[in-house]
């Protein structure tokens, strides 16, 4: 793994001086450079980075005494500094996210939120629940206390099947939240290509779309109309041109009302 492969998923899989090997490892390309503000961004959303303005080593032993790991990284404006980055802890609920969701144990989930509770799995904002859920497979019960852990029971029944669970009294009841890492599942990009409908891709050229075919259709009608229009009227001319018109009479001429007129 390397800068140009990270992600807001990934990156919490790193440990602190993953972060700083990196950077070392890019510190001769020049487009990690130019790009330093975006590796910074996704790098921020699972540490924290703070620049040591003040280079002596007291303070660099405050930061180490606190956790942080010290070296030297690209900031954000593209200048080269020495900083102090430490990964961050998932404590809260709050600090919970659906790229860090995946990251971490049921275990750690249920210190999460037994140190966030008191009103149980409903008072979580759907949100959060939606978050957890996504990670998780999450189940409740509200049993007495004496029934809670009854032989053969849902307890026993989730315990056996690798669940972790969270028991929180209320009263003489006790809330049972179980917790269980649901398997990965791996994200599949499909890319389309287009496919070839024919192996001969000149031959399109030489056949006509479905409205050439109609314009075509339409327009043999037309010439079939004229041409018979056309017959008609060279018939119509030889019959009178065959006619002597020496042998025609006026008296075997018809006249219409306006001729007589």
């Amino acid at each position: 793994m390397n800068l140009k492969t990270l992600s807001k998923s990934n990156v919490w899989d790193l440990q602190e001086n993953d972060i700083l090997r990196m950077w070392i490892a890019a510190s001769k390309d020049i487009d990690i450079k130019i790009n330093a503000r975006h590796y910074n961004d996704i790098i921020r959303n699972a540490f924290d980075v703070e620049e040591i303005k003040v280079d002596r080593p007291e303070v660099v032993k405050k930061y180490e005494a606190r956790g942080f790991k010290v070296g030297k990284i690209y900031l954000s404006d593209g200048r080269k500094a020495k900083c102090a980055i430490k990964k961050r802890a998932i404590t809260r609920v709050t600090d919970l996210t659906y790229e860090n969701i995946h990251h971490i144990t049921a275990t750690a989930l249920i210190e999460v939120l037994d140190r966030n509770f008191g009103g149980g799995w409903d008072s979580l904002s759907q949100s959060i629940q939606d978050i957890i859920r996504s990670g998780f497979d999450i189940s409740t019960t509200m049993l007495p206390q004496d029934r809670l852990h009854h032989k053969g029971g849902m307890y026993e029944k989730k315990i056996a099947d690798g669940y972790e669970v969270l028991e929180i009294q209320k009263g003489t009841w006790v809330e049972a939240i179980f917790a269980k890492a649901l398997p990965a599942v791996e994200k599949q990009h499909v890319s389309y290509e287009p496919e070839d409908l024919d192996d001969n891709p000149d031959d399109d050229e030489t056949l006509p779309s479905a409205e050439e075919d109609t314009y075509e259709e339409a327009g043999n009608e037309d010439d079939d109309a004229d041409l018979e229009e056309m017959m008609l009227m060279d018939e119509s001319y030889r019959t009178t041109i065959d006619e002597d018109p020496e042998n025609i009479s006026l008296d075997d001429a018809e006249l219409s009302d306006e001729d007589e007129y």
